[in-house]
């Protein structure tokens, strides 16, 4: 009786291994299928059924320099399921848009002010929903020095209007505010 026991917590164990090992095989399997898809991302002729493949693609596209095929596939990107791959896709567009933006350097950047303001747009919602994005929040802090905000231009060139103060004569008053 014992050794029935003891043969069929063998057996259960064994199943139970080889059910992990399966299961590890088959995620193996989809990972090298999509690091194939992945490289071939370079290729003329690549897999477009796997979302990081497209990715990669829109990568190479903006690395390229092909800015329009880049933008229409990381916009293609924004609208799928995948909120990982949305997130890294409005980032790489926001950069796709300062580049063109920055073409011909920094000081004629108020020509490609439209450019700029659809990449602070897109960083602005990398940092909605991943607000802990540090390369978001430095180049939307890059693009707002390019092209500050129509508010904070107004703000710095009025003078605010000279407050009136006075002292308080109830005892026991806070002057200083809470």
């Amino acid at each position: 009786m014992k050794r029935a026991a003891v043969h069929g917590a063998f057996a259960i164990a064994a199943l139970t291994c080889a059910s992990l090992v399966a299961y590890y095989a088959v995620r193996l399997n989809r990972i090298e299928g999509t690091n194939v898809a992945i490289a071939s991302a370079r290729v003329s002729a690549f897999d477009a059924d796997v979302p990081e493949a497209r990715l990669a693609r829109a990568l190479a596209l903006a690395n390229a320099g092909e800015s329009e095929a880049a933008m229409k596939a990381y916009k293609a990107l924004i609208e799928g399921d995948r909120r990982d791959l949305k997130q890294a896709a409005l980032y790489n567009l926001g950069n796709l848009y300062m580049r063109d933006a920055l073409e011909n350097g920094a000081e004629q950047a108020f020509r490609s002010l439209p450019l700029i303001e659809l990449a602070k747009q897109r960083y602005r919602e990398v940092l909605r929903h991943q607000p802990t994005h540090w390369d978001a929040r430095y180049n939307l802090s890059r693009a707002l020095q390019l092209a500050p905000e129509l508010e904070q231009e107004i703000e710095e060139k009025e003078d605010p209007p000279e407050k009136e103060q006075s002292v308080s004569t109830l005892q026991g008053a806070r002057i200083d505010l809470p």
